[in-house]
Parts: C-alpha cells; sequence; structure tokens
C-alpha cells in the first residue's frame, strides 16, 4: 500500500463510510486497532463469573487483547450498524396464551444478513488499493465489538450495557471489518445517561447489579437463549411471558423511547407468528416442524428443547387450566428439559385437574431431575389447597398419593 496523507486518509474514510451506509449500514465509524480500552474490565468481568456458561468468551484470550493478534499489520476497526427495531404489534384476539420475542430475533439470522454485506464492502474496499486485507466479524469472533464501536463514536455504553446512540438509541446490531488500512479516525461520544437508572430498575431479575455491569446467570436472555439446562428455579416466575431473548431494558431507556424508529430492513421485519407466537402450538412442535419454521432464524440458537422449555416456563406464569392439556402432552415429551419445565408450571397452574396429570406421570417418569420437579409441583398445588404438608416430601413419586399425603415445600418459585 503507498502512503496515505491525511487529507487522503479522510477522503478515503469519507468514500467508505458513504458506501457502507448505502449498504444499509448506520450508524459507521472508524476506530484504531489498538488494544480494548475496557480489556481489564472484561477481564474482571469474566472472573466474577459474569459470562455464565458461556465459555466461548474465555476462549482466545489472547486474539481478543489486540485487533493485531486477528489480522496482522491491522490499523483499522471499521464498525457498522443495523437498526433492527420494529413496532410490537397487537397480540392475536383470543383467550390462548402468547409469548414474547426479543425484536431482534422476528426476522432473519442478522449474522447470515450482516455478514454477507460486510464482505461485499470488504470486497469493495480492496478494488480501492493494492494490498488492502481486512477480516470480518459480526458478534461471533475475538472482537470486543462494543469497545471499538464507542471508540469509533457509535455510542456510549449504556447502563443496561447496551450501546446508545444519541440520535438512533440502542435497537442496533453491531459489526466490523478490520483493516490493514489506515483511516481518519473517529471520536468517542460523552457518556448520556446522566442518573437515569429505569433500565437497572425495570429489570425483573436484577440482572444489572451496578450501572454498565450485567450478571449474564440473572438475564432472562441469557436464560432463554445460552443457558442450556434447567432455569433456575427463582427466575422463571420472573421470566414471565419471554420466550427468547428479553427487551425490557431497551424498551425503558429514554433514549430508545425518544429517538428510535422501526428498522426499514426487509429481512428484519417480524416473521408470520413471531410478534405473539402461540405457546400451546410452539410447545407441540417436534424436530421437524421446529426447523422447518425456524431455517434461517437466530431462534434456532436455542434448540428445539430450549425454546419449548421456554414455552412451558410461560404457561406456567400466564396460563390457565385451559392450557393443561398442552402441558400434559408436554410431560410425554422426549427431552427430560422439556417435561420438567411443563410440570413447573402445572404446578403453577394447580387444580385437581393438574394434579392428576402430574401424578400419573410421576408414575410413569424415568428421569431422577424431572420426577423431582414433579415432586415439587405436586407440593406447590397442595400447598396452594392449604392442605397440611407432610415429612416425607422425599419418598418416591410414583408411590401411589394417600388423602392427607401433602408436602411442606415453599413455592420454591418465589423471587424471595
Amino acid at each position: 500500500m503507498s502512503k496515505h496523507t491525511e487529507d487522503d486518509k479522510r477522503k478515503l474514510t469519507a468514500r467508505i463510510k458513504r458506501k457502507a451506509r448505502g449498504m444499509g449500514f448506520s450508524p459507521v465509524g472508524v476506530a484504531p486497532a489498538g488494544p480494548p480500552e475496557h480489556w481489564g474490565f472484561y477481564l474482571d468481568w469474566l472472573a466474577k463469573g459474569y459470562a455464565g456458561q458461556m465459555a466461548y468468551l474465555r476462549r482466545n484470550l489472547d486474539r481478543r487483547s489486540h485487533p493485531g493478534n486477528v489480522l496482522p499489520g491491522a490499523r483499522t476497526v471499521l464498525c457498522v450498524g443495523m437498526n433492527y427495531d420494529q413496532e410490537n404489534g397487537a397480540p392475536p384476539a383470543g383467550a390462548r396464551a402468547t409469548g414474547r420475542i426479543s425484536r431482534y430475533a422476528r426476522g432473519d439470522d442478522y449474522h447470515d444478513l450482516m455478514n454477507a454485506r460486510l464482505k461485499k464492502l470488504l470486497e469493495w474496499i480492496q478494488t480501492l488499493g493494492s494490498g488492502v486485507k481486512g477480516r470480518v466479524y459480526v458478534d461471533t469472533g475475538p472482537v470486543l465489538e462494543r469497545d471499538f464501536a464507542a471508540r469509533a463514536g457509535m455510542g456510549w455504553f449504556g447502563k443496561h450495557t447496551n450501546l446508545i446512540h444519541k440520535r438512533r438509541g440502542s435497537w442496533f446490531f453491531l459489526g466490523e471489518i478490520l483493516l490493514n488500512l489506515p483511516l481518519a479516525y473517529d471520536r468517542p461520544v460523552a457518556d448520556h445517561c446522566g442518573t437515569c437508572t429505569l433500565c437497572m430498575d425495570a429489570c425483573p431479575t436484577d440482572a444489572i447489579p451496578q450501572p454498565y455491569v450485567l450478571d449474564s446467570n440473572r438475564c432472562i436472555s441469557y436464560l432463554t437463549i445460552e443457558l442450556k439446562g434447567a432455569i433456575p428455579r427463582p427466575y422463571r416466575e420472573q421470566m414471565d411471558d419471554w420466550i427468547y431473548g428479553c427487551d425490557i431494558c431497551q424498551e425503558v431507556c429514554p433514549w430508545n423511547r425518544k429517538q428510535s424508529r422501526p428498522s426499514g430492513e426487509p429481512a428484519l421485519k417480524a416473521r408470520a407468528g413471531l410478534e405473539a407466537p402461540e405457546l400451546a402450538e410452539l410447545l407441540s412442535m417436534d424436530q421437524r416442524a421446529f426447523s422447518r419454521r425456524f431455517r434461517g432464524s437466530p431462534i434456532k440458537r436455542a434448540k428445539r428443547r430450549g425454546l419449548l422449555r421456554n414455552a412451558a416456563v410461560a404457561l406456567g406464569n400466564r396460563g390457565t387450566a385451559a392450557d393443561i392439556p398442552a402441558l400434559k402432552a408436554a410431560l410425554s415429551d422426549g427431552e427430560p428439559l422439556v417435561r420438567g419445565h411443563a410440570a413447573w408450571a402445572l404446578g403453577r397452574i394447580g387444580g385437581p385437574d393438574a394434579r392428576r396429570v402430574l401424578s400419573v406421570a410421576g408414575a410413569a417418569e424415568s428421569d431422577e431431575a424431572v420426577r423431582e420437579e414433579i415432586g415439587m409441583a405436586l407440593d406447590e398445588i397442595d400447598l396452594g389447597a392449604g392442605r397440611v404438608s407432610r415429612p416425607d416430601r422425599g419418598r418416591d413419586i410414583s408411590e401411589p398419593s394417600k388423602a392427607d399425603d401433602h408436602s411442606g415445600v415453599p413455592h420454591a418459585a418465589s423471587r424471595h
């Protein structure tokens, strides 16, 4: 590559930004490819266990520590955003329970969309000079993307930990191209959260223990997507009807209320039935139906077992006796994870019909964890009916229940 004067770099940068915006990216910023400014914070966040089971965030730390370890000779990080905001449609008429999906996941998978466009953008940039090399990443590579986007002037870290743009809010994806091309760098912007704590106050699971810090273990998005096992009982009730992701902290943000606008990107528009999907319908999907419905969707990340687990919890939180048949069917699902959460949901709904369903399932259940869930659900129903508690909660739940056999286990789904 030939040397560039400062004027050359400004003109080239402006040209690249225009091209990026023409491809649907906004905002667009440029940062120097140096060590992440928040590297120490990131290591401390990992050390405190706030990444939960997301082991991939602990891998490749040497590469994450400097873009030059990913792309030798890296000079620039070209950062882009893509708006995914959309209006929440009215739930369908009728009494059937529905769930909520985060706005970003209602359309096509943004990884595929942005990766393809960024690769085309990189190919175009490489026509501007000889020897230009680059690497494209969208949320999956060893790059602290929020760190570089903030350094590129695309916004500031909100207290909810999402990047906030003063004129666009925080409803946008991030992507980046590492380049060995020197460009004119943008300046970071000031933090405009001020004394506002609406996002922290609104989080039902207290997943933001202090400003700018997220404990993933408590976050509904993590619980419904990244967590592969059973959802901890104290958080199930707080999940309400969220079945994939959560938007609460962004919905209450004043910058989103003032500045956000629905995305004009067709691929990100909500697919039919995903603004308020019927929970019983989701719970009845077999693997083939799940794969067909969510082909090319971010929701496939949760896998069938995870999504049905979440749907069962939502039915327990929002359902009535009318939802018992769907949960009864789920007690015969091939996945123990689904059966266990269906049992919890039936315990939440309660009543004699739910109790009969659980008793029959308990007699036939072979998985120890599911048997435990059924036992606690029966205990909850019995306590709700005001019956006398029993000391022998540890008995084999496949034994026939006597009329006066009841449990003293407290409501385990209670937050406190």
